[in-house]
């Protein structure tokens, strides 16, 4: 965690100017973390094994934004959750997230099931809808075209 809290503005700067290259915002920041903690590796003896959980609560931080649908339930269960909730915390309070995106999160793990549903963000994007094959007149009777 320490290292995670420590190492993050590097891994902020670097995922910010990936995305202003263009870089998708995920794969930015994975590989924002794998080229800061390489680079952290000549300077710092972060053991190795530290590595997973440092990267998972880095990657946690843009999933605490979306607050809709099932994805803060399934956020509640992920392992990492506790940490990476303190960690959202602490960013909060430096004032690089608004402070009612940790206030939101404090409050849902805390009410029960029907307040929890109330509080979810409706989803701004609507869902995409499935085309439908058309089907040629007279096969939808069954019939097959001839060959």
């Amino acid at each position: 965690f320490l290292f995670g809290t420590l190492l993050w503005p590097q891994v902020l700067q670097r995922w910010r100017e990936l995305e202003a290259a263009g870089e998708k915002p995920q794969p930015a920041l994975f590989e924002a973390m794998d080229e800061v903690l390489d680079a952290q590796r000549g300077q710092l003896a972060i053991p190795r094994r530290y590595d997973g959980m440092i990267k998972e609560i880095w990657a946690l931080q843009p999933r605490f934004e979306q607050r809709g649908g099932q994805r803060p339930y399934r956020l509640l269960e992920h392992p990492r959750f506790r940490a990476a909730y303190d960690f959202l915390l602490l960013r909060a309070e430096s004032g690089e997230v608004p402070t009612e995106l940790g206030e939101w999160w404090t409050r849902f793990q805390d009410v029960d099931d029907d307040k929890r549903a109330a509080m979810l963000v409706a989803d701004s994007a609507p869902k995409p809808r499935r085309k439908r094959k058309r089907k040629k007149p007279g096969e939808a009777a069954g019939e097959t075209p001839p060959a």
